[in-house]
């Protein structure tokens, strides 16, 4: 399984770099700089949780000799993955509003929020997992 999250991680990140490059140069033409900041959130974040999935897939492979932990080890990436999907996609979402035909922005922004809790929960999770999971090797 840490294969599988080692490339969600790697997607992230590169995604991340892809819309930070859209956010500096073709974003600043189409909005107001207080949006571009909004969707710079998304992608520091995006990027920051792409790392995060990286660093707990080397630590699954670490451990796969406690086929125990991999089961908390996928549920700390399930958090990320939709914290990504929540916090990330509600900035794109409200940075991108003012382009859209009609105001969507009631219906997105309680999923930021939202989205920051299952980053936390994911966090809280994976601090529980090296508490739980002590082994002197």
């Amino acid at each position: 399984m840490h294969r599988k999250i080692i490339l969600w991680g790697l997607l992230l990140a590169l995604l991340s770099v892809l819309l930070g490059a859209f956010g500096a140069h073709a974003l600043k033409k189409m909005v107001d700089p207080d949006k571009v900041a909004i969707f710079e959130t998304g992608v520091r974040y995006q990027f920051m949780h792409g790392l995060a999935l990286i660093l707990l897939a080397l630590y699954s492979q670490q451990n796969l000799s406690f086929p125990q932990l991999q089961k908390s080890i996928n549920r700390v990436a399930q958090f990320f993955l939709w914290g990504c999907l929540f916090f990330c996609g509600s900035l794109y979402l409200l940075t991108l509003q003012p382009l859209a035909s009609f105001n969507y922005s009631q219906m997105v922004g309680p999923v930021t929020p939202l989205g920051g809790l299952i980053f936390m929960l994911g966090w809280a999770s994976w601090i529980r997992l090296i508490w739980k999971h002590k082994v002197d090797k």
